[in-house]
């Protein structure tokens, strides 16, 4: 009888400290072991008090760490200003916000989103920094960033959005890429596909389906995540013995015919991994107009499965990103910074799906 008061008293104790805001939220509780002999009680009557406890949603039992609370006395509804400028130009952004848009209806937060669509680069650089202010003086509570690309500024509007966040303590959240080039690493958390990881297995895809010269096309000033793809191309070309030096990487224009002229082609051996869909779908008809066949000549293939991937003149091989798990770990990993701000900075490195059609197959060619 004695055991069994203790246990609704010690119960009692711990739901009141709990809902007062005594026990805060993410605070450890002591381990039932010193728990059961601070109270002169076996340990399975502390286990059992600690789930009925996570019962209650008061707290959360974790094996090999403890006990923690996961009430909030004063729920909060977040609110987040998304900086996404590369939306007007790959619709993957577009589609992040819509998740965005659509999970805050089911959660604690709201997003705001002041149109940053534009298909200039020059425009979108024009934009970011009035957004950015706007957001401050709205006083969000964070910023999901997605950092501009595709323009020679874009490393200088990158910090400067970052140092203007981070001089009113609101933090940031990087999508898809960082603010700086790799090997190197900013303070933030950073969150899209294993971008090295898709280059290798793009890549590879292309040397298995008969590619002896594996070439790399990019757009001047691209992402810092392009470099990261390219990478992963190298490392997959050298472990299956073929050359890849600078010679094999293209960047400028698709539309460009005299830099895709340059482009060496081995009829029938010839891989071609584009940095984006965008870049592959432009290059796809410059080829078109040098007399070059995709799937005759040269295989082909690119990143993001953009809407109309599959119905180019050639359906296009590609790598799909996770797009509704990317916005998902977003909003976590910016919960995570709002309740423990000294929580270490990570990279979530997602995996995303290889995507195989017309472009990555070679057929006999026709007269």
């Amino acid at each position: 009888m004695v055991v069994k008061n203790l246990f609704h008293d010690i119960t009692s104790k711990f739901r009141e400290d709990i809902l007062s805001g005594k026990l805060s939220f993410g605070e450890k509780l002591p381990p039932e072991a010193e728990l059961a002999e601070e109270f002169n009680v076996s340990r399975p009557t502390i286990a059992k008090i600690y789930n009925a406890l996570q019962i209650e949603g008061l707290v959360k039992k974790k094996p090999g760490y403890g006990t923690t609370v996961t009430y909030m006395t004063d729920k909060k509804h977040f609110c987040f200003g998304l900086l996404l400028p590369g939306s007007g130009e790959s619709e993957i952004f577009g589609i992040l916000n819509d998740h965005f848009l659509e999970f805050s209806k089911q959660n604690d937060y709201s997003c705001l989103w002041d149109g940053t669509i534009a298909n200039n680069a020059e425009i979108r650089q024009n934009l970011i920094l009035k957004n950015c202010q706007r957001y401050i003086d709205q006083k969000v509570d964070g910023v999901l960033f997605s950092p501009l690309e595709r323009t020679t500024r874009a490393n200088y509007l990158n910090d400067k959005v970052c140092k203007m966040l981070d001089s009113v303590g609101i933090p940031v959240v990087l999508i898809d890429r960082d603010i700086t080039a790799f090997p190197n690493r900013s303070k933030y958390d950073v969150i899209g596909i294993d971008n090295y990881n898709a280059g290798y297995v793009m890549a590879e895809l292309l040397i298995k389906a008969g590619c002896q010269y594996i070439n790399f096309f990019l757009r001047k000033d691209s992402a810092y995540s392009v470099n990261l793809r390219m990478a992963g191309c190298f490392s997959a070309c050298y472990n299956y013995g073929l050359s890849f030096i600078p010679e094999n990487t293209f960047i400028g224009e698709p539309s460009d015919i005299n830099i895709v002229r340059k482009i060496k082609v081995f009829s029938g051996k010839t891989g071609l991994l584009c940095a984006n869909d965008s870049t592959a779908a432009v290059l796809m008809s410059t080829l078109h107009k040098l007399g070059i066949k995709v799937g005759e000549d040269i295989l082909m293939a690119g990143f993001d499965d953009m809407k109309y991937a599959k119905h180019l003149q050639v359906p296009l091989s590609t790598y799909k990103q996770p797009l509704l798990d990317i916005a998902r770990t977003c909003i976590n990993a910016m919960k995570g910074k709002l309740l423990n701000p000294l929580h270490a900075s990570c990279t979530y490195n997602l995996q995303g799906k290889i995507i195989i059609r017309e472009s990555t197959r070679f057929i006999k060619k026709t007269n």
